[in-house]
């Protein structure tokens, strides 16, 4: 028996024995219970040891796979990793909710037009694209080529780039250089969860 088995079974036992001591008849629940088990997806589906990427800590993962669409059904801490010993920290334990499964993830933009007092769905592309035109007409306007000495300094101070705690390193590494590319300076991550 693992530990995370004892500690689940001891605490049902606990709540049992706390509820039937109140004179709750605990068989109806404790049916209903057994029948979830039978149909539980997690603990037929095919389990796959992999790594959290959302920092340099890389913690065990557990991903639940559906025997029948291989498609992910749950993610959790894997308790025999010697690194995160099942825990995960906020990134690593909301990495199903960004996973293509997530029904609730968002897949358009709303979009209120100056002026506007309606929101509007919008695709992904077409934000890209209008976020894409206002940087680059921001840049031609206000893109600094020389300091007030004459020396060439390359830099765009009216934009600037914070950068999200739901990125890996190398997506960190990839925005932080587009951005510098652009020549932005002042530029800062977020990745204290």
């Amino acid at each position: 028996m693992t530990r995370r088995e004892f500690l689940a079974l001891s605490g049902t036992l606990g709540a049992g024995v706390a509820l039937s001591s109140l004179g709750i008849d605990m068989r109806p629940l404790l049916a209903y219970a057994e029948e979830l088990k039978k149909i539980d997806k997690v603990k037929s589906a095919k389990q796959i040891y992999s790594l959290c990427y959302y920092c340099s800590v890389t913690c065990g993962l557990i991903c639940s796979t559906d025997t029948k669409t291989g498609k992910i059904i749950n993610i959790e801490g894997d308790p025999d990793h010697p690194v995160n010993e099942g825990s995960l920290c906020a990134k690593g334990a909301g990495m199903f909710q960004m996973s293509a499964r997530n029904e609730h993830r968002l897949t358009k933009v709303l979009y209120r037009r100056p002026g506007g007092t309606k929101w509007e769905p919008k695709t992904m592309d077409w934000a890209l694209t209008q976020i894409a035109k206002k940087i680059k007409a921001e840049r031609d306007k206000s893109f600094i080529t020389k300091n007030d000495k004459g020396q060439v300094v390359n830099r765009l101070e009216t934009i600037s780039h914070l950068g999200s705690s739901k990125l890996d390193n190398e997506e960190c590494w990839l925005v932080t250089a587009a951005v510098r590319a652009l020549g932005l300076v002042y530029i800062d991550h977020q990745a204290r969860v």
